[in-house]
């Protein structure tokens, strides 16, 4: 029986149903391995906060400041243009994708392009990225609340791992309560981050003549275009890949436009160059002394406070990600909540033993490392049409996974190779922009293997060994 000839039989049972806890599965309600069904879908305006959440924060500003720290206001202005409209196109792509299916990104990846054991590989990035930037940005909560809240006297040197012990568990406390959680957390701190955001900038421009700013020489170090793009496409390349672990959530690929259209306006253009003018008029590319200049004490809270509507998504996808690997190594579906401690406190961990120095050597690595993999999904499910979305498709109103899946896809997993490496020589030899590179590589060398190898088999469509062993 084809593949096809299979989607048409039952599919998969919807994970969210309970099961026992011999079986190491508990009713899961965030529908970690199965559609979001249609009763479950969210309204636009939770799912958009989310996004905005996940853009306005602390690193945004942070990679702003450096921005305008190394170069002049227009330079920061293109390279923040070039980042944020190549991610809104990744980030509407897979959007719409996971909003038609109801799938997670890691689990997505399964039929289109990258087979069962393939995605347990880019499940397994994508939890490692993302319990990275857990750690990340956990070390700026924890720093930004130690500089002006001591943890207790008697931790002395020791105040910064404290309260980055604190934040990462309460974040990680938050995750385990799902998607509403992550949503009725942003519906109240965004706000708040933008209007501190807005107020330091209003603050900083009364006392500088404001027209200098946008001719005024960077204040640090020379920043190249190509090294400030990637350092853009970088710092928000896993949440644009991330797009639809929450994105499944939204009706129709006109929410996931707006959705991820207003979000990059807001958080990648508005934030970035407000911190780039907030650089250089300070002098400085310290969030925390800037807001402190700025906004005072309460303003700093609210920032570093923000920080957790980014990290919970962190937190969110990286257990998004573990479950998709352990399922297709291990066949098994374990309880979420377990994997959500787990890395919560993993990511805890590496903040604790200072992982934010090494934040621009992993936003530059990570810019040219995971985009691949969005080219690969992006040309593998709008361009080439094979089978995993014709199941897809098929199963789609019945709400189940298709009866079937490739179990490897070896081109997909050679070109992802080839196109990061393509992305490094690049970068070391300053050759246009990294990150870019490595996507438009990978996915017009899958486009054009596949179809070669289409052609010369004769096919349609290339199609590797399927298993009827899905989850």
């Amino acid at each position: 029986m084809s593949s096809a000839q299979k989607s048409n039989t039952p599919g998969t049972q919807p994970e969210n149903i309970s099961k026992s806890s011999s079986e190491g599965v508990v009713e899961d309600n965030d529908y970690t391995l199965s559609r979001v069904p249609a009763h479950a879908k969210k309204p636009f305006w939770k799912i958009l906060l989310i996004r905005i959440g996940s853009i306005c924060c602390v690193s945004q500003l942070v990679l702003g400041a450096a921005l305008g720290y190394g170069m002049t206001f227009w330079g920061a202005f293109w390279a923040t243009m070039l980042g944020s409209v190549l991610l809104e196109i990744i980030s509407w792509a897979l959007g719409t994708a996971a909003a038609r299916e109801g799938l997670s990104t890691s689990l997505l990846s399964r039929w289109t392009g990258f087979g069962k054991m393939g995605s347990a590989i880019f499940g397994g990035v994508m939890a490692i990225s993302m319990v990275g930037w857990f750690g990340v940005q956990n070390s700026v909560f924890g720093n930004g609340l130690s500089s002006i809240i001591p943890f207790t006297d008697f931790l002395g040197k020791f105040e910064t791992p404290g309260w980055s012990i604190v934040t990462g568990l309460a974040i990680t406390l938050l995750v385990v309560f799902g998607v509403n959680a992550i949503a009725d957390f942003a519906t109240v701190l965004v706000p708040l981050f933008i209007i501190v955001v807005l107020y330091a900038s209003f603050h900083v421009f009364q006392s500088t003549p404001f027209m200098t700013l946008f001719t005024s020489p960077a204040p640090g170090p020379a920043l190249s275009l190509g090294a400030a793009t990637t350092m853009v496409t970088g710092g928000f390349i896993a949440g644009a890949i991330a797009t639809p672990d929450y994105g499944r959530y939204l009706k129709n690929g006109k929410q996931v436009f707006w959705m991820t259209l207003i979000g990059t306006f807001v958080g990648e253009l508005g934030m970035n160059l407000l911190a780039v003018l907030l650089a250089h008029a300070t002098g400085t590319n310290n969030v925390v002394d800037m807001m402190m200049k700025t906004s005072g004490i309460v303003g700093v809270i609210i920032v570093i406070t923000s920080t957790v509507k980014l990290n919970d998504i962190n937190l969110y996808s990286s257990s998004l990600g573990l479950s998709t690997m352990i399922n297709a190594v291990f066949n098994r579906k374990l309880n979420r909540n377990v994997l959500v401690w787990s890395l919560g406190i993993v990511g805890t961990f590496l903040s604790v033993i200072g992982i934010l120095k090494y934040f621009t050597n992993f936003l530059t690595l990570l810019g040219v490392a995971v985009p691949p993999v969005a080219g690969i999904m992006v040309i593998d499910y709008y361009i080439l049409r094979r089978q995993g979305r014709k199941d897809l498709e098929a199963t789609r109103a019945s709400g189940t996974l298709p009866s079937s899946v490739e179990k490897w896809n070896p081109v997909s997993l050679i070109v992802w190779v080839l196109g990061f490496a393509i992305g490094e020589i690049t970068s070391i030899y300053s050759i246009g922009i990294p990150g870019l590179n490595s996507l438009i590589i990978s996915a017009l060398l899958y486009w054009v293997v596949m179809e070669i190898m289409a052609k010369v088999k004769g096919v349609k469509t290339i199609e590797f060994a399927h298993t009827s062993q899905v989850l």
